[in-house]
């Protein structure tokens, strides 16, 4: 009976919430191996890598002077796509590398047309030295982000 009522809520939860919920199941499902794409034992599905190269190198990749490991690049951008996609407006998402670390916040969703937008920050702490990068990106219907130039 208890399960059956537990059940029973989540179907009527908001839709929302049941695609947020999916979302961050989904992010788990990526399988693992230590030699597969050479990213340090860290690998992705090849659809989050087209989500991530979606973001044709996101804020990361505009952020001038910042010499950055292939790994700890796509921890950053996989930080960038994960705060763009499911964290709540001014919520971090933060990551960590080799010697490197950094936190992504984003704005609250705004619409442009028929697209979801939003504003973020993704801040780069290297040896102490913080590098703030700035940019926006929007939805695509086919749940990519694509940054605004």
């Amino acid at each position: 009976m208890k399960n059956q009522a537990r059940f029973t809520t989540l179907l009527s939860a908001p839709p929302a919430a049941c695609l947020i919920a999916s979302a961050l199941l989904l992010s788990g499902c990526g399988t693992t191996s230590r030699d597969a794409g050479k990213t340090g034992g860290m690998v992705t599905s090849n659809t989050s890598a087209s989500y991530i190269a979606a973001l044709g190198g996101g804020v990361i990749g505009r952020t001038a002077g910042l010499s950055i490991s292939k790994a700890d690049r796509q921890r950053a951008l996989e930080a960038e796509y994960r705060a763009l996609e499911v964290a709540r407006g001014g919520q971090p998402v933060v990551w960590e590398g080799s010697g490197i670390s950094g936190s992504v916040v984003a704005a609250a969703p705004y619409q442009v047309g028929s697209q979801n937008c939003r504003q973020y920050s993704h801040t780069v702490t290297v040896k102490g030295q913080d590098s703030v990068g700035r940019g926006a990106a929007c939805r695509n219907a086919n749940g990519t982000w694509t940054p605004l130039t």
